[in-house]
């Protein structure tokens, strides 16, 4: 999706993403204050354009394993169930429908991304996102198979067989993809796949060794163990929300970023975060139940720790939900910063900038530094003195020397705020990190983009993508 969305502005066209729906913890929030999947933000960026929530008309966030929060055209329509949303969302479809048309109205291209496999039978009478999404906007189809996993053949095969033979029509070419090692070894499989299903593949897209934003459905970052210099310790609760956060401190030589999911991993890090979370209440009920919130309290005042949004509200003293948007009732915060937080109906979403004042311990040298991002949180968070926190200052700090909150997601992406970061956790253990890092997190991941693009330049057919294009623009 980004690669294409890269390739065909590079080419010249007003190119833009859309998902009807997505399902994913991981968001963002656009300048008029709406939310909408992280994906698309990132899609839109590859294509060189602001990300809007007709991008994404339909998100699901998921509370539990049966249950999500429906945010539809960026805002909150309320917790279903999965049975609850299955009878409900073909109500959504004039909803979809609009944000399509909105969007095409500025697009000469617009690349479509699916949700899971488009071959899923027992939910195809009211599709909104695969092959029924693509028969109501009547577009061409490609079908990816990602080998890494496995089975491609069977995956690409198998998902024709199922489908109708209306929809088969629809799917113009076969993609594979992350293929590793010797192509002319898959050659006698390709061959035999487009003889057995009828339809040419338009490329075999290498693996690439290239620094993206993934769904956090389908992340890998969460089984690296690698440790660097500076020792990054995430911890990974189950509805761990936005750790595309940390993604720049991947980049910065001697950092190398671990989640952690037991107390027994958090070993001794060089300093800890606690993401956010899309159930605040039992994600800390999770860290307690496991000895994983005993094990970062040990930690207070021996190695920085700080909170992001669900993890701000963690560290604090309480947390009550009155009317049950998460968990119900109140609890006990961890006590490493001296807020309640109090769980209410409103969301706040909307993008954040400033510059960060005076700043104690360890970030002291962030002083002074722009910061910009954005907030999605249904708390609200106090001092306990009564005082409210102030206007967009970006960091609370605790009592404790070295502990710190904030509600800003994105706030390292800029101004060189990761990198003096990392340069102060080596100068404390008495290293030097090699090399300056980056002030501008966007230069570099532009140069990801291009490498993306350059790569599917190589390996896929673009001529044959650009035909399809045109003979359904004829249709």
């Amino acid at each position: 999706m980004a690669g294409l969305c890269r390739i065909m502005s590079q080419d010249g066209y007003r190119t833009a993403p859309f998902k009807s729906q997505n399902m994913a913890l991981n968001s963002y929030v656009t300048r008029d204050g709406l939310e909408m999947g992280r994906a698309q933000a990132m899609q839109a960026e590859a294509a060189g354009i602001k990300p809007r929530v007709c991008m994404n008309p339909i998100l699901l966030k998921p509370t539990d394993h049966t249950g999500s929060q429906v945010i539809v055209n960026g805002q909150i329509l309320r917790n279903m169930s999965a049975k609850e949303y299955f009878s409900y969302r073909k109500k959504l479809i004039p909803d979809i429908k609009k944000a399509f048309s909105i969007l095409e109205k500025d697009a000469d291209v617009i690349i479509i991304e699916g949700a899971g496999s488009p071959a899923e039978i027992n939910l195809r009478k009211h599709d909104i996102v695969n092959m029924g999404l693509a028969q109501m906007v009547d577009a061409p189809v490609l079908l990816v198979g990602d080998i890494d996993r496995g089975g491609v053949f069977a995956q690409l095969l198998g998902t024709l067989m199922l489908l109708s033979q209306e929809e088969r029509r629809r799917i113009k070419g076969l993609i594979i993809n992350k293929f590793r090692g010797d192509k002319s070894l898959l050659d006698p499989g390709i061959e035999m796949l487009e003889e057995k299903g009828g339809i040419s593949v338009t490329g075999v897209i290498p693996y690439m060794d290239i620094s993206l934003e993934d769904e956090d459905s389908l992340t890998e970052r969460f089984e690296k163990k690698k440790r660097g210099l500076i020792d990054i310790a995430v911890i990974r609760y189950p509805r761990i929300s936005n750790f595309t956060d940390f993604n720049i401190f991947e980049q910065i030589p001697g950092a190398a970023v671990r989640y952690v999911a037991s107390a027994d991993r958090l070993l001794q890090p060089d300093i800890i975060f606690l993401p956010g979370s899309k159930n605040t209440m039992k994600d800390l009920a999770w860290m307690r139940s496991g000895g994983l919130e005993d094990a970062v309290k040990a930690m207070a005042g021996k190695v920085p720790i700080c909170g992001i949004c669900g993890g701000y509200q963690m560290m604090g003293q309480w947390i009550s939900d009155p009317e049950t948007w998460e968990a119900g009732g109140s609890m006990r915060g961890m006590g490493l910063l001296p807020v309640k937080t109090k769980l209410q109906k409103e969301k706040v979403c909307r993008q954040v900038c400033g510059k960060i004042t005076k700043t104690e311990g360890i970030f002291s040298g962030i002083t002074g530094l722009e910061y910009a991002g954005y907030e999605i949180h249904m708390g609200r968070t106090m001092l306990m003195e009564g005082e409210g926190t102030k206007g967009n200052e970006a960091f609370v700090s605790g009592r404790q020397k070295d502990v710190y909150g904030t509600y800003i997601h994105g706030i390292f992406d800029r101004s060189g705020i990761a990198s003096a970061i990392v340069k102060a956790l080596a100068e404390r253990k008495g290293a030097k990190i090699k090399g300056e890092g980056f002030d501008n997190y966007m230069d570099f991941k532009n140069k990801q983009y291009d490498r993306l693009a350059d790569t599917l330049r190589q390996h896929l057919n673009m001529e044959e993508i650009y035909g399809m294009l045109e003979e359904s623009h004829l249709q």
